[in-house]
């Protein structure tokens, strides 16, 4: 029973840091674009990245949680850390920059396990595949 489970709460400690981060980007948008255009970006596309961030947190967030096309989820999840990663975490010389650096690389290799493997037994995705098999 505990094999069935393992995935689900996975999913769930993994998504936790994305979905309170995509809601923490909504309460301090301004904030977001101001370290983008940090970056030396055009404030119009530190715009369109600051939202294009919340969309990618909160949407893969919540597609890896509930297990629905979690796979995708989990790419959408990659495509917004690898670059978030390498843009404002690069700088392994200061400590804090350094612990945010490796953080992100354990959250890449999760991500690309669920990519791997799929959402588990207990998801939308497989609760889709069993029913359209009729294997409840």
């Amino acid at each position: 029973m505990i094999d069935r489970l393992l995935p689900l709460f996975a999913r769930s400690f993994l998504s936790a840091i994305f979905i309170y981060s995509g809601i923490a980007h909504c309460f301090n948008f301004a904030g977001i674009q101001q370290a983008i255009a940090s970056k030396g970006l055009p404030s119009t596309l530190g715009m369109v990245l600051a939202v294009g961030a919340i969309v990618l947190l909160l949407g893969g967030g919540l597609s890896v949680l509930l297990g629905l096309k979690a796979r995708w989820g989990a790419m959408a999840l990659l495509l917004f850390l690898v670059p978030t990663t390498l843009m404002f975490h690069l700088d392994i010389t200061q400590k804090m920059e350094q612990i945010q650096f490796l953080k992100n690389v354990g959250l890449m290799g999760g991500l690309l396990f669920l990519a791997q493997t799929g959402p588990g037994r207990y998801s939308f995705d497989n609760w889709q595949h069993r029913r359209s098999y009729g294997q409840w």
